[in-house]
């Protein structure tokens, strides 16, 4: 029994990583409840484990008593003595439990609990290894799938990437390595649960401080990220030293730098931009390479009205207006992108002036159509029109030109009602 007890004990601790005397602990308590439930759980036990030698000794607390009646719960005043030479009838003295007696514990019990107490120590172990390290990086290998979970091996520890934390673009199989950021380590009753997440802003954030020592060190400060998962990201940076770019320190020489991001998000475009307390400045930076042709703040609905030339809309907007909306997240103000009016062809000026009018509720496409080919291509013209001049649109009636300028007053008061609010 010894050498099987001193095989696991070092077994644990070599291979488990379990310190030595939590596991010999942990056998004293399996040891100690195996032996309850042998002795049907009568007097106070004790068991001891020797660290030396690893021998087992076992004890119980009985009454001294004038007449022995229960050998388990009671022993006669001159076996006491031996134990406790000043011992009295009606004291308890703790005498060792005999051998056989210990023998006959089952060994299957005694061994289940022990693996169950061990197990415990494992799950402490693993839980305090990694309750610190959320928002770190891990390395790990695609395991299984529990549905569309991937459960992540990280060694001693197993991690589960939600689908929710999954980048869409990307497919795993089983024995794929990964990285991935520890969203958070939580204790449940079956063990840690370590959440990964590889669509969390702060993974770009992280890869970007292990790879450029200028973020590292403090000399360039990330002051935000606006991240598409799979797609594209946006990070804006500052430099806090004058002699030190921002945008070229996160790129790195001939690109490599950002090149080996790129490469760990699977292709995912990063735009680097240069942080600047003027808002205008930001957005501009954010929008680039876009050309801007004026820019207008609107402080009270926190919006930027942004205005280009027709051939600069879609590369301002970008593909399904991605860039306008990342600029957004990043800026943490509203990006209104539009033509330059001056700049546009005549076609160009009606079919904005119909998507407008169409844009109010209660006035269809093709009253906004009929409405601009007879001269009204604004809300104030509609509102100043004589009931008259609008009656006399194609088609429209009395009850139809009532029916417009009542969606374009509404209109026209619900947006100033929110600017003075």
């Amino acid at each position: 029994m010894n050498n099987e007890l001193q095989a696991v004990v070092e077994y644990m601790e070599k291979e488990r990583g379990i310190d030595r005397e939590t596991v010999i602990q942990a056998i004293e308590s399996a040891l100690l409840s195996a032996s309850k439930k042998s002795m049907g759980g009568s007097g106070d036990l004790r068991v001891t484990i020797d660290r030396k030698s690893f021998d087992i000794r076992a004890f119980v607390q009985v009454l001294v008593s004038e007449k022995v009646t229960s050998p388990s719960e009671q022993v006669s005043l001159r076996e006491a003595r031996r134990v406790k030479p000043d011992a009295e009838i009606g004291d308890f003295v703790e005498v060792p439990i005999p051998p056989q007696k210990l023998g006959r514990i089952a060994a299957q019990v005694a061994k289940q609990a022990i693996m169950q107490k061990i197990r415990q120590a494992e799950k402490e172990r693993v839980f305090d290894e990694y309750k610190d390290r959320a928002g770190d990086i891990v390395t790990g290998s695609v395991r299984r799938f529990d549905r569309s979970d991937v459960v992540v091996d990280l060694g001693r520890a197993e991690a589960v990437m939600p689908s929710r934390e999954r980048v869409p673009t990307e497919e795993y199989q089983s024995g794929d390595r990964i990285r991935a950021f520890v969203v958070k380590v939580e204790r449940e009753t079956t063990g840690p649960e370590i959440i990964l997440s590889r669509t969390h802003p702060d993974f770009v954030r992280r890869l970007f401080e292990l790879e450029v020592s200028e973020i590292a060190d403090g000399t360039v400060e990330i002051k935000g990220i606006a991240r598409e998962a799979g797609f594209r990201s946006k990070i804006a940076v500052v430099s806090h030293d004058e002699k030190v770019d921002p945008v070229g320190a996160c790129v790195g020489m001939k690109g490599i730098r950002v090149k080996n991001i790129v490469r760990e998000l699977s292709g995912e475009k990063i735009d680097i931009v240069r942080w600047n307390e003027d808002i205008k400045t930001f957005v501009a930076n954010s929008l680039a390479p876009a050309k801007l042709s004026k820019m207008e703040l609107d402080e009270d609905l926190h919006s930027v009205t942004v205005t280009v030339d027709p051939e600069q809309l879609s590369l301002a907007i970008g593909k399904k207006g991605q860039n306008a909306r990342l600029t957004a997240k990043l800026t943490g103000w509203k990006i209104d992108i539009q033509k330059d009016e001056m700049a546009m062809t005549f076609e160009e000026k009606v079919a904005l002036a119909v998507e407008r009018l169409a844009a109010i509720e209660g006035i269809t496409h093709e009253q906004a159509e009929k409405l601009v080919q007879s001269g009204f291509l604004t809300t104030e013209q509609i509102m100043t029109a004589e009931p008259g001049d609008l009656e006399a649109v194609e088609d429209f009636d009395a009850e139809t030109a009532a029916g417009i300028r009542a969606a374009v007053e509404e209109h026209y008061e619900r947006q100033h009602g929110e600017m003075d609010a």
